[in-house]
């Protein structure tokens, strides 16, 4: 049960704590006085989703809180599957925070947690029906989940998804088979061409680098050249000058003889020597390289040859060797599956076929569950109606054949017969505000024997009704109070009139701004804003006397009903 919400900056309501108690809660107050927005502010903290332009005005940041007694199994298993828990009392908090910039801050419990998995959590703890709902009996295609929610079979709808979707994967493969046979010739062609030329470079990683390397080499070969046989003079000397490693090796030897007198030159002179002979290792190195400058002209023009046929590659099959070998491997593998497509498709379509047959199966069973689960659905709503004042009133539901699709192998639609003798027909085409009003209160209040959610808002259900038929919406929100906690936004004075805790929202302005505050009415502040409600703004001692009137019979009606 939902026993407190606290609202900061939702709108005109600046802040509000407002609590609820067992059974039906009225909410009630003028036009534009704010009850949708108290229902807005439950939608945000349920994790729904709610647009920036909820904050109000001026305010950086607004907040929901709600606060539940208690938890049932489902929401008591979701929260132990992503790590949280209630209170030790068995209370649960949950908080939404939205900036003006439009970033959200959820909490379970005082610890942060996701939108999607506060929506989880929320949406087993309470319902909102509101008048969109309405909407949805308009249209066949949600008819089918109506039946589904009351039908008890999970398992078997689970299996049908299952094999459907595998049959939707295996109709995609196949039509990815089924290629124009010219068309595919010609791509084979291509493929082979393009792997044959791409097999016949003998493609490998760095090549390119390598061959760019040896041509700058080859193209600069004289001035290495001269270069190295200049070096190898200056270490090695020549017929005219004697070179460096003669001269250090002089220096060390001198060094060596002073050392006899001043021990301390030793290591210099060792040092000295150990250049020497580093610098004859130069000087064979040296010679080595020159050895290998030896410069073919063809060898450049092979070089050369390789380089643009690797560039020509290059501009068709990618920027480098391995986005070419890439290149190859798909084309490969893409020309694999062409050829082997013929068999390939047979697989798949032998395949398609025994998933098929289960799927048939399947969806048979599904509608032998959806047929009985539509009696006990048509005789419960029909006992529904007529406590609503629609004895008249047969729901009735048709199924149609069809190919296969995602919730079987029929469609579900409502027809409703209005009165007697009369043909049933689509609801869209015969039922008035009110009577989709009634009718989707009854189908809700059968729904709901089937959930264990503790809290169920009904938001404007008096939608098209008055008089006798609101007070048998009254009754009946009454009744279903009795098995959880209902919260019913309303403009009836005979639906107010059952409440076991009425709730007024008020708009105010102060200064230059607007404020809504939501209080609880005592005996007589009940009676007086029912009498608001009959008579309009001015309370007259008849409108009192009516509303009084009203309260009794409420009170009558409830007592016949224990």
């Amino acid at each position: 049960m939902l026993v407190t919400l606290h609202i900061e900056n939702i709108a005109v309501i600046e802040y509000a704590d407002i609590s609820f108690g067992p059974g039906l809660n009225i909410l009630t107050g003028e036009t534009g006085a704010g009850k949708s927005i108290v229902i807005d502010s439950i939608n945000a903290v349920m994790g729904e989703r709610v647009s920036r332009d909820v904050v109000r005005t001026g305010a950086k940041t607004a907040r929901v809180s709600a606060l539940f007694d208690s938890v049932g199994p489902a929401a008591a298993r979701i929260l132990e599957e992503n790590g949280f828990s209630c209170e030790e009392d068995g209370t649960l908090l949950l908080q939404r925070e939205i900036s003006a910039e439009g970033k959200t801050v959820c909490r379970i419990g005082g610890r942060l947690t996701t939108v999607s998995i506060l929506r989880e959590v929320g949406r087993t703890l309470l319902n909102i029906h509101g008048q969109h709902e309405n909407q949805a009996l308009l249209s066949p295609q949600k008819h089918i989940y109506y039946l589904d929610s009351l039908g008890g079979y999970p398992d078997l709808l689970a299996k049908y998804h299952s094999v459907y979707d595998r049959l939707c994967r295996i109709k995609k493969e196949l039509a990815a088979t089924d290629m124009d046979e010219a068309l595919k010739a010609r791509r084979i062609d291509l493929l082979r061409y393009q792997i044959q030329e791409l097999e016949e470079a003998g493609l490998r990683p760095g090549e390119l680098k390598e061959l760019e390397e040896q041509r700058t080499v080859y193209l600069n070969s004289e001035r290495i050249a001269t270069s190295v046989l200049s070096a190898r003079a200056a270490i090695g000397g020549d017929e005219e000058n004697e070179g460096a490693s003669q001269r250090i090796s002089d220096a060390a030897a001198a060094l060596q003889d002073a050392a006899r007198y001043y021990p301390h030159l030793h290591p210099l002179a060792e040092r000295m020597q150990a250049m020497v002979y580093d610098l004859d290792d130069a000087n064979e190195e040296l010679r080595e390289v020159g050895e290998q400058l030896e410069y073919d002209p063809r060898q450049l023009d092979a070089i050369e040859s390789r380089i643009d046929c690797l560039h020509r590659l290059a501009r068709k099959y990618g920027d480098t060797e391995e986005e070419m070998l890439r290149f190859l491997d798909n084309a490969s593998r893409e020309l694999s599956q062409i050829e082997l497509s013929d068999e390939r498709a047979a697989k798949l379509s032998k395949e398609f076929e025994q998933v098929q047959a289960q799927a048939v199966e399947l969806a048979g069973e599904l509608t032998v569950k959806r047929m009985e689960a539509a009696k006990k659905f048509e005789e419960r709503v029909r006992r529904e109606l007529a406590f609503l004042d629609m004895p008249g009133v047969r729901l009735q539901t048709a199924f149609t054949p069809c190919p296969l699709y995602a919730n079987g192998a029929q469609t579900v639609e409502f027809l409703l017969s209005v009165n007697p003798g009369e043909p049933p027909k689509p609801i869209s085409k015969i039922a008035s505000g009110g009577e989709l009003s009634r009718i989707m209160l009854s189908i809700q209040n059968v729904l709901a024997d089937q959930d264990e959610i503790g809290t169920l808002i009904f938001d404007e259900v008096d939608t098209g009704i008055s008089g006798r038929a609101s007070q048998k919406v009254g009754l009946k929100l009454k009744q279903v109070s009795k098995g959880r906690q209902i919260l019913c936004v309303t403009h009836s004075a005979q639906i107010a009139a059952f409440a076991d805790l009425h709730l007024l929202i008020e708009k105010h302005v102060r200064g230059e701004r607007t404020f809504t505050d939501v209080r609880a009415l005592n005996e007589d502040g009940q009676k007086r804003e029912i009498a608001r409600i009959i008579g309009g703004e001015t309370i007259t001692q008849l409108t009192l006397q009516n509303a009084s009137e009203m309260l009794r019979l409420a009170q009558e009606a409830s007592n016949r009903e224990k």
